[in-house]
């Protein structure tokens, strides 16, 4: 299974618009962030978790041609202003594409995207999608996926694991309810946007000591702000932990040892 990280950003990318900061004036492009996304192949499938705000440039970027399904983790935005993109690919796939969240998700998403869900005239042309809601584990062309629920300060999100991969963007707090899930990992992926403290998202600190108790066998933080300079941040992690980037692609040894 392959995963390109689309976007290792938080909702404002880095640069952030008029900040003049060491990171966002950095050279290294490490340190070039758009909004979050991953992308997961295997055998031929190509899914997207989240449509961020900048997929088009992202799909440019990485000559993404088609998408089979897009997994949503929860409605704001910049996990989701890019689903109006998602027409392109139904152009190229001559047809329309399942998109999964949980009820509460989707139901966000027909208030954001209203002409999308709604019977009303096509004129340029708009996403055809097939909402899925999700609340227990399901198949997609051969795979396991398993939502993972999370806590985004108060508002319940998903992550999702598909066999030894687990994308737990935004999370704050993993309930020890879904912590049966998270064993066996062969790569964790979760949201460390800054070092201070943050109400709604896991820190720097605390992302590692999930890290240590989740014990992937490695783990990468993304969602990442412009707070954290990519040499120096990496210069401190403990062994088995990196920084994300934009472009970074993994190859994920296929441990599923969980009985769902």
């Amino acid at each position: 299974m392959r995963v390109t990280f689309l976007g290792s950003g938080t909702s404002t990318g880095v640069p952030v618009i008029g900040c003049r900061c060491e990171v966002c004036q950095s050279p290294d492009p490490r340190d070039r962030r758009l909004r979050p996304s991953i992308r997961i192949e295997w055998d031929g499938a190509s899914i997207l978790v989240d449509t961020s705000t900048d997929l088009r440039a992202q799909a440019l970027v990485h000559g993404i041609r088609r998408v089979d399904a897009v997994l949503y983790t929860h409605a704001h935005a910049d996990h989701v202003l890019g689903l109006d993109d998602l027409r392109t690919f139904n152009w190229l796939q001559r047809g329309a594409i399942p998109i999964y969240g949980s009820a509460e998700t989707l139901a966000d998403l027909s208030r954001s995207f209203w002409y999308v869900f709604e019977n009303v005239q096509v004129g340029g042309g708009k996403p055809a999608v097939l909402p899925r809601a999700v609340d227990s584990s399901f198949e997609f062309l051969g795979r396991r996926v398993v939502p993972v629920p999370v806590l985004h300060g108060s508002l319940p999100i998903l992550g999702y694991r598909i066999g030894g991969l687990a994308y737990l963007t935004d999370a704050s707090v993993i309930p020890e309810t879904s912590r049966p899930l998270l064993r066996g990992l062969d790569t964790l992926v979760l949201a460390a946007p800054r070092e201070q403290p943050h109400p709604t998202h896991m820190h720097l600190a605390r992302a590692l000591e999930e890290a240590r108790l989740v014990a992937a066998r490695r783990t990468f933080l993304t969602h990442i702000g412009h707070d954290l300079l990519h040499a120096r941040v990496s210069a401190g992690l403990p062994p088995g932990v990196e920084l994300a980037y934009d472009g970074l692609v993994l190859e994920i040894e296929d441990r599923d040892e969980v009985v769902f």
